[in-house]
């Protein structure tokens, strides 16, 4: 024997390591799945919970029963069918104790048993006290009945049940969640009275659609009153492929101008939604609110208060935004994989699990029905018995005197089989006297009338049929209630955009060379007289409003997003830009615009192309920005120039070598990025010159605007009526500016009217 054992031990390590971890890792992958983390189609059970309720069953818990420390439940688990963990054991337990987590809960607690903020808040296992529920009924009613099979427990002491032979879809009623390996599940909750007219609905018509099927089946119904947001269409998807995901949302209502939410999403926790409140409100991400008030307690469970800062505060936005930013909104996954009557787990939908249940249900209700008829058939073949030993008592009596060997000479003497001579030996001789043939007439009438109805279901489909149907009326009467989480059509929650939660207010940005970025509240600070940091020194500045975006333009042509709210104070040195986006190396921020999405811009390089781009193509939510101006090598990229006018604006575009061109905008085209159009023309030769020509400014020229050129101290300033003298074509040369202006240090543009930019 020895020999032997160490022969199956060597072979053993010789395995190959591949070999061998490939089979551990696929016995333990299965395991999980088949064993501890999915649950199973006929009753909806995990190993763990089925074990649990049948240990309470055995150790009297029933619902009617005294309370028991948990203990010692969960003691009887462990020992003798679940020899595991007591602490996940005992949390088991809990999960089917906790009306706020399962729908028709299993356990009865006493004690504290978790809150809804907290549901691992329970009492250890010494306190609190516990039995099984009414509805636990379903699982252990017809447990004796034949229905299941039996399996030796781990040390082989004692039998346990294969499954429980539940009478209700408790996979769809309770739902269940688990993580195995490689795959999940997550079925969510559902009314009893709605599955309940859906399976009667199937049985009467087996070729019903999901469409039939979902006109009972309306959605999940979890233990909170809460609504389920999902359209009907998403749920029937949901329902068709066996996986999506379903949205909650907190039940609300306004009183005094204040809005109070009386229920929450499933699992969602006040105290968290507290919490997510209160920092944004620390954030400034909610200035509309003045205060939140938790007034949940005994008598209202749920109390949740936010008051707003006054009465003008749109309420519908704001509840709008708090379902989109916190857990007063929340999304559950939904996945139907569970171990089918095939031993097999695989994502059903909800036609298959329907179908599938009620043929576990047919199959044990015949089981049922057989255990029930030959109990039947074995007593009417003894009452025959009796009968037949009343008839003749005193020769009964005398055999069973007289005879070493009764039950042979009894058969001798009678026709009896040998079950009958032994239930006519047990019966005491006191009790012999009492045989009356009325009474075993009477019963075997009855049986006999009993024999005759299970045949009849038995052996009758529609009959059959109705059984079942009855059957699930029934236990619908005892354990169904109303739907507690209303199906509501409502829109998609939107949270604030930046412009609605903060103050807007003049601000001025400032970017330093070094690309250091700060910004000043008020237009009245003079940039240039600004401090930097030693060596640094102003590239741009820009005035805007702390509501616009600011676009940040990089000399390669790419383009940035911000708003002013996320930038440093003026009041130190700024912060890098860097820190806020992803600039590409050897790039820096050269230009900084701002504006409405519909404004316009004239963009343009030294190179003399440019285009028209709208300031809503600038916007990007890229930290590393997106490409805008495509520029040409060893050139660079103007200041943008923001049109006043589309239809009457000209543009100005001044070279180098101090020429002029004027020309109407509608000559360049409107692009969403690119190159551009040639603005002005500039000769091969004199790009290729030591000294190369080049764009030098390029500006919108507003109607009855003056166009002023400054060259040193002396300035030109062309009137409407001068401008005409440099008017041409887009991409023409241009005329020379007189001499002595030709060396351009500046232009500007003179108004000769205030211009209204509210026109």
């Amino acid at each position: 024997m020895k020999e032997t054992l160490s022969s199956e031990i060597e072979d053993y390590e010789k395995i190959p390591f591949q070999d061998f971890a490939e089979k551990a890792y696929l016995n333990y992958s299965m395991y999980v799945i088949l064993d501890r983390a999915l649950p199973h189609i006929s009753d909806g059970l995990k190993p763990v919970q089925r074990r649990i309720v049948y240990a309470m069953s055995q150790l009297g818990l029933s619902s009617t029963a005294k309370f028991k420390k948990s203990a010692r439940t969960v003691g009887d688990v462990l020992g003798k069918f679940h020899p595991h963990g007591d602490t996940a054991c005992y949390e088991a337990m809990v999960l089917l104790a906790q009306p706020f987590s399962l729908r028709y809960p299993l356990v009865h607690g006493q004690g504290n048993w978790g809150d809804p903020n907290d549901p691992k808040s329970f009492a250890a296992m010494r306190y609190t006290e516990s039995k099984l529920s009414k509805y636990a009924q379903i699982f252990l009613q017809e447990l004796d009945l034949g229905t299941v099979d039996w399996v030796p427990n781990f040390d082989g002491t004692l039998n346990e049940p294969t499954i429980l032979p539940a009478r209700l879809p408790n996979i769809l009623l309770n739902g269940s969640t688990g993580i195995a390996v490689g795959m999940a599940t997550s079925v969510l909750p559902h009314n009893l009275r709605e599955v309940s007219k859906a399976l009667i609905h199937l049985i009467d018509n087996e070729d019903a659609n999901l469409d039939k099927i979902c006109k009972f089946i309306k959605g999940p119904d979890f233990p909170t009153d809460a609504e389920i947001i999902t359209p009907a269409s998403e749920i029937k998807e949901i329902y068709k492929t066996g996986s999506g995901r379903i949205k909650m949302r907190a039940k609300f209502h306004v009183e005094d101008s204040e809005i109070i939410f009386t229920a929450l999403p499933h699992h969602a926790s006040t105290e968290k939604i507290y919490e997510q409140i209160a920092a944004q409100m620390e954030a400034k991400k909610l200035p509309m609110v003045s205060d939140i008030r938790d007034e949940s307690d005994h008598e209202e469970p749920t109390r949740l208060v936010v008051i707003p800062r006054s009465n003008r505060v749109d309420l519908a936005a704001l509840t709008d935004h708090l379902f989109a930013t916190t857990d007063l909104e929340k999304s559950y996954s939904f996945n139907m994989n569970m171990i089918g009557i095939n031993g097999s787990p695989q994502v059903k939908n909800l036609l298959e699990i329907l179908t599938e249940w009620l043929e576990f249900r047919a199959d044990t209700v015949r089981k049922k029905l057989n255990f029930r008829l030959e109990k039947i058939l074995n007593r009417l073949h003894i009452l025959e018995g009796f009968l037949i030993a009343f008839i003749n008592l005193d020769e009964v009596i005398k055999i069973i005197r007289a005879s070493d060997k009764p039950k042979k000479d009894l058969i001798k003497a009678f026709p009896l089989t040998e079950l009958q001579a032994a239930a006519i030996l047990e019966i005491r001789l006191r009790q012999l006297a009492k045989l009356e043939e009325m009474k075993i007439k009477s019963e075997l009438k009855d049986l006999e009338f009993q024999k005759k109805q299970l045949k009849k279901i038995l052996g009758d489909e529609k009959t059959f049929k109705e059984y079942i149907k009855d059957e699930i009326k029934s236990d619908t009467k005892k354990y169904g209630d109303k739907r507690r989480s209303p199906i509501k059509k409502r829109k998609e929650a939107e949270k604030f955009s930046v412009t609605d939660v903060i103050d807007i207010t003049p601000v001025t940005i400032i970017l330093s060379k070094n690309g250091w970025i700060r910004s000043a509240k008020g237009h009245e600070i003079n940039p240039e007289a600004v401090k930097f940091k030693s060596g640094d020194s102003l590239m741009d500045y820009l005035r805007t409003k702390s509501d616009k975006p600011i676009i940040f333009l990089d000399n390669t042509g790419r383009s940035y997003m911000l708003f002013s709210h996320s930038l440093p104070s003026a009041r130190s040195n700024g912060e890098p830009l860097t820190g806020h986006l992803s600039i590409q190396p050897n790039a820096f921020i050269k230009f900084m615009l701002s504006g409405e999405s519909e404004n316009h811009f004239l963009v343009g390089s030294d190179s003399g192309y440019g285009f028209i781009i709208k300031f809503s193509d600038f916007l990007t939510h890229f930290k590393n920005g997106k490409a805008v101006i495509s520029l040409k090598p060893n050139h660079q990229l103007l200041h943008p120039d923001k049109v006043v006018d589309l239809g009457k604006d000209a543009i100005a575009a001044v070279t180098s070598k101090g020429r002029l061109l004027i020309f109407a905008l509608d000559q360049l085209p409107n692009l969403k990025k690119g190159q551009g159009n040639k603005i002005i023309s500039i000769p091969k030769k004199e790009l290729s010159s030591t000294n190369p020509e080049k764009l030098k400014f390029l500006k919108i020229l507003p109607v009855n605007s003056n166009f002023v050129i400054h060259s040193g101290r002396h300035f030109l300033k062309l009137t409407p009526g001068n401008q005409k003298n440099y008017k041409g074509m887009r991409g023409h040369r241009g005329k020379k500016l007189p001499r002595g202006y030709q060396n351009v240090d500046k232009v500007e543009i003179m108004p000769i009217k205030p211009y209204d930019d509210k026109k």
